[in-house]
């Protein structure tokens, strides 16, 4: 990935119930990223991070902030997909799967395949 050490004009406006807009140099990236960091400390200009899917090929750049492009950490969504489960809901839906064949860690094996088919929308 890139990682941009000259300033870039950047535009973000984060609204609740909406997507963000996200521009650098004009150029909307909104639809690549998942997620971005805006930091900056009190001897230092603003620093944006942008998280972009994996395979982005990017966009033409040229502007004002430093900017560095890195692959997305997608542990926070793992982690809020797994927060987000009902415990009881995954032990009735395993416990109901017709691929349940008495092998060991068959339980395993089905929480595993509830979970995946739940993550594809099924």
């Amino acid at each position: 990935m890139s990682t941009y050490l000259e300033p870039r004009r950047v535009r973000i406006a984060a609204r609740p119930e909406e997507s963000a807009v996200i521009e650098i140099d004009g150029h909307d990236v909104a639809s690549a990223v998942e997620a971005y960091r805006i930091t900056q400390t009190v001897d230092e200009g603003p620093e944006v991070t942008l998280y972009v899917q994996q395979g982005w090929k990017g966009v033409e750049f040229d502007g004002l902030a430093e900017v560095t492009v890195e692959p997305a950490d997608v542990r926070h969504v793992v982690i809020g997909f797994l927060d987000a489960v009902n415990w009881q809901k995954l032990d009735e839906a395993v416990l109901d799967r017709d691929d349940l064949d008495g092998r060991p860690g068959e339980l395993t094996r089905g929480m595993l395949a509830q979970l995946r088919e739940w993550a594809e929308g099924a």
